[in-house]
């Protein structure tokens, strides 16, 4: 097929690469004039506009991807056919039992625990979704979907991409695991994204968190509203906040009349997922570590355990909303706060945020994830919990390798 993906942001260069991967021909279009770079090395039958839509191409190609960046009215009312749109020219996925999962945090642990629950049940999953998450995109499964036979279909769901979810896939069940502050610049405000949230629900068989007041505030919009609660049972993954995520699958296999057995032997065995919060020990130190880019996941961990070290890694200077972890980490007073350069150099610009908000601690800058090593096996003081997080996973990854291989 000929196939047309309007915007080349995360989502749309993803849709772009599984395409190609599935042997379809290309044409690519984006406004912004800096993208040609991420595409040097791509392959197969690929055209690249930038700088332009040139929509006499767009309208004749068999199918049209559209990012959820640009799924809005004044886009999508320029598409000619409106069964073109990728999701109505390969429905098979459709036809399949979907569950959505998507909420602030804990979206891509809970999505992989269902995962594992339905397959020690017997039963095929195909598992996707958010490109932020670590999946290859929306395209990538509905891709998939259209070549081979699956039971069950989980898809995470970005808080960005509400719109664009609610239109390309059939929700069966939905799973939302909290409502927090991030992408604030984009949702403009808290109750904007609840609001936002009610309207995705409308209609849908919906599972919210019942720890979380803004989520049961919307109970009577889903035609249907179940809860989880906190998992109580045997569990190898830290934090209180993972129980809840736990707790989210398990309603979801009670909900499918999956065996309790099958559920408690699934998650008493599930592995943290890479990137994401673990705890370990290092020599005399326990290091807790993992991505925590916004406030509430920041809050998840520290109200769990006393930090003695917090080590951050920094947003890009643009990022307005995700310098509030600076703000928050120092509520907590750890006795001493480090910044490295997780997204973009801004340590500087965290440094000053720290003392502005009270911090009287020391301050330590890092330029890099070595640095970090090097401090932390070279203490000698008497800490105990070191926390390594904030911005940059790919970053905070490496850092965790780093003691994993030392230990």
């Amino acid at each position: 097929m000929y196939i047309a993906v309007l915007g080349l942001g995360m989502e749309g260069k993803n849709a772009v690469y599984s395409l190609l991967d599935y042997g379809h021909q290309v044409y690519a279009s984006d406004l912004d004039m800096n993208l040609k770079e991420k595409f040097n090395e791509c392959y197969g039958e690929l055209e690249i506009d930038l700088g332009k839509h040139d929509w006499k191409k767009i309208n004749n190609a068999d199918a049209i991807v559209v990012s959820p960046s640009l799924w809005k009215p004044s886009v999508l009312e320029k598409i000619v056919s409106k069964n073109k749109i990728l999701s109505d020219a390969l429905n098979k996925h459709r036809t399949i039992f979907t569950i959505g999962v998507t909420g602030t945090n804990g979206k891509t642990t809970t999505c992989l625990m269902i995962k594992d629950i339905l397959e020690k049940s017997g039963y095929k999953v195909l598992i996707g979704g958010n490109a932020g998450g670590g999946f290859d995109g929306y395209t990538a499964i509905m891709l998939e979907a259209s070549e081979n036979d699956y039971d069950y279909l989980i898809v995470e769901v970005c808080d960005m991409t509400l719109d664009f979810c609610s239109y390309n896939f059939d929700f069966d069940l939905m799973v939302v695991t909290n409502l927090g502050y991030d992408h604030i610049n984009v949702h403009g405000s808290i109750e904007n994204y609840q609001e936002k949230l009610k309207e995705f629900l409308h209609n849908k068989k919906a599972i919210l968190n019942l720890n979380d007041n803004r989520l049961t505030e919307l109970k009577d919009y889903p035609i249907k509203t179940h809860y989880f609660d906190t998992y109580l049972g045997e569990l190898e993954l830290f934090g209180n906040f993972n129980r809840q995520n736990a707790a989210a699958a398990a309603k979801v296999g009670e909900i499918l009349d999956i065996s309790e057995n099958i559920v408690k032997d699934s998650l008493s065995s599930f592995e943290p997922v890479s990137g994401r919060i673990t705890e370990f020990e290092f020599g005399k130190f326990n290091i807790i570590i993992g991505k925590t880019d916004n406030v509430s996941a920041l809050n998840a961990v520290l109200n769990e355990i006393k930090i003695d070290i917090a080590i951050l890694g920094t947003p890009r200077e643009h990022e307005y909303w995700r310098f509030d972890i600076l703000k928050e980490i120092t509520h907590h007073n750890p006795q001493l706060i480090g910044v490295f350069p997780g997204l973009g150099d801004t340590t500087e610009k965290a440094e000053k945020l720290l003392r502005e908000e009270g911090y009287n601690g020391p301050i330590k800058i890092f330029n890099n994830q070595k640095e970090v090593i090097d401090f932390i096996t070279g203490q000698n003081e008497n800490y105990q919990n070191i926390f390594i997080g904030g911005n940059g996973q790919a970053k905070i990854m490496e850092i965790k390798k780093c003691f994993e291989e030392m230990a």
